[in-house]
């Protein structure tokens, strides 16, 4: 059910001394971060509509920066590429807008108010000048410990409707689009993960997460910055992208571990050999999970493997485990539209706190009230009257013995010139193209072969195991020339 108009909800419903983030061995409480959030809220830029643009890496401190947005009342936009050419193009999208920091930015002549260079000097005060040219930016400070004693936590209130965050496609389709995040959408995806996921479970002890997502991406920014502040657990701040990195924080939190992460993160981690320390789960989300995976995953580590499904147009949406479970079980409050109500698009769903979202990915439902998710709306191709698609071909191409990655291509033109066919890449140490087109020919239909299929080092993913659209089409075009 949706607040009333005016209704407010909670910034957290935790205690001032339970643990909300760990790093190097400490504890960081909630009333800790609190203060720090509020010191900070307090040298935020003045202005008609000030945006935070937070590309802090450590979670603790991605967190602080939220939080004091929120209690200014401030729109957070949640970008994970930090290149100069995309905050620039930020910027001049939203007047206004400031960085938020943990680390020196990247260089970049003219994009930052002139006093930003001398911001990492100890002495140097942060810097709020919204009038300034350039991007204000200013540093998130570190958290220190908090020893207090527990209470109930103060926490503001945030107005259920108000629009606290913009979310970013991933540019993986094309140009990256915007989609706003009011308060109470954000805190039902939090509540129905941590739900699904038993984190609220008080007969267990607190979970600690690690997670190899960027928190500003959107699984990311729900599991390891809305979770913390909705669910009892801690979420592990320091480094943990490359898998020793993962491995060692790991090592280093007490049980209940839950680790976050995607397959490409997780392929690198069980090709690293090293067994983790006991986990209690591992979840993944932003592409499909290759059985393989899954299954080494289970048996090697012995921890259930969950996948999440999502959209930054709506969020988290629906969870299964890989292994055992084909379709999908919708969050509490997450229902199908699927063009059964008046006027709904085939593929929308019903979203707490949001309303009707239409989807780009194809949805169909089950009897029990799951759903199977058959690929995007665009990812189906036509050739000589026969469907297939390009997600299945995907994951096909896959399960090849020998095949660490790979995707398929489909040209422009496909159903308009007859002679056009599928491409595609694949990497595949040892082995070659015609050894893994001969193991497609005993899954594939002929007609969906790839012509040609180009074996390459490796594919240009991004930090999220993602193709990007342009790098897709670079790819295209590299092999049209020859290259």
């Amino acid at each position: 059910m949706r607040p009333e108009q005016g209704a407010a909800l909670p910034l957290t419903d935790r205690r001032l001394d339970s643990v909300i983030c760990r790093r190097d061995g400490r504890a960081i409480t909630v009333g800790a971060l609190l203060a720090a959030a509020a010191e900070l809220a307090r040298r935020l830029p003045e202005g008609a509509a000030p945006q935070a643009i937070n590309i802090c890496t450590d979670r603790c401190r991605m967190l602080v920066g939220f939080v004091a947005a929120l209690l200014r009342g401030h729109v957070t936009l949640l970008n994970a590429d930090p290149a100069p050419q995309r905050l620039r193009a930020l910027a001049a999208r939203h007047p206004g807008a400031y960085l938020l920091v943990d680390g020196p930015v990247p260089e970049a002549p003219n994009l930052y108010a002139p006093e930003a260079p001398n911001l990492y000097r100890p002495e140097a005060p942060n810097l709020s000048m919204p009038e300034a040219p350039g991007l204000p930016v200013l540093q998130v400070p570190e958290v220190e410990p908090d020893a207090g004693e527990g209470a109930p936590p103060p926490a503001p209130a945030i107005p259920a409707r108000r629009i606290v965050a913009i979310g970013f496609t991933s540019g993986s389709t094309g140009t990256p689009t915007e989609h706003p995040k009011p308060w109470e959408a954000l805190v039902a995806a939090a509540q129905a993960a941590a739900e699904r996921f038993a984190l609220d479970d008080p007969a267990q002890p607190p979970a600690s997460l690690v997670a190899t997502v960027p928190p500003q991406h959107m699984y990311g920014f729900e599991t390891t910055i809305m979770l913390p502040l909705w669910a009892p657990v801690a979420i592990h701040a320091g480094a943990s992208f490359f898998p020793n990195d993962v491995l060692d924080a790991l090592e280093s939190l007490p049980a209940r571990r839950v680790l976050i992460t995607t397959p490409l993160h997780l392929r690198a981690l069980v090709a690293e050999g090293r067994r983790p320390a006991p986990l209690a789960a591992v979840i993944s989300a932003t592409a499909p999970l290759p059985p393989a995976l899954a299954e080494a995953v289970e048996r090697g580590w012995g921890a259930p493997m969950l996948e999440i499904y999502g959209a930054t147009e709506a969020g988290s949406m629906a969870s299964r485990r890989s292994l055992l479970e084909p379709d999908w079980l919708p969050y509490r409050g997450v229902r199908l539209a699927l063009g059964a109500a008046p006027g709904a698009a085939p593929g929308t769903v019903e979203v707490p706190g949001l309303g009707e979202v239409a989807l780009s990915d194809l949805l169909e439902p089950q009897p029990d009230g799951r759903f199977r998710l058959l690929g995007r709306r665009g990812d189906v191709v036509k050739l000589g009257g026969r469907r297939a698609s390009l997600a299945d071909l995907n994951r096909r191409l896959l399960e090849v013995e020998g095949v660490t990655d790979g995707v398929f291509l489909a040209p422009e033109d496909l159903e308009r010139d007859p002679a056009a066919r599928l491409m595609a890449f694949a990497v595949a140490p040892g082995r070659s193209a015609e050894a893994v087109l001969a193991a497609l020919r005993q899954s594939v239909e002929p007609l969906f072969l790839p012509r040609p299929l180009l074996l390459v080092p490796a594919l240009p993913r991004d930090r999220l195991g993602k193709l990007q659209h342009r790098s897709l089409a670079a790819l295209r075009l590299a092999a049209a020339k020859g290259e």
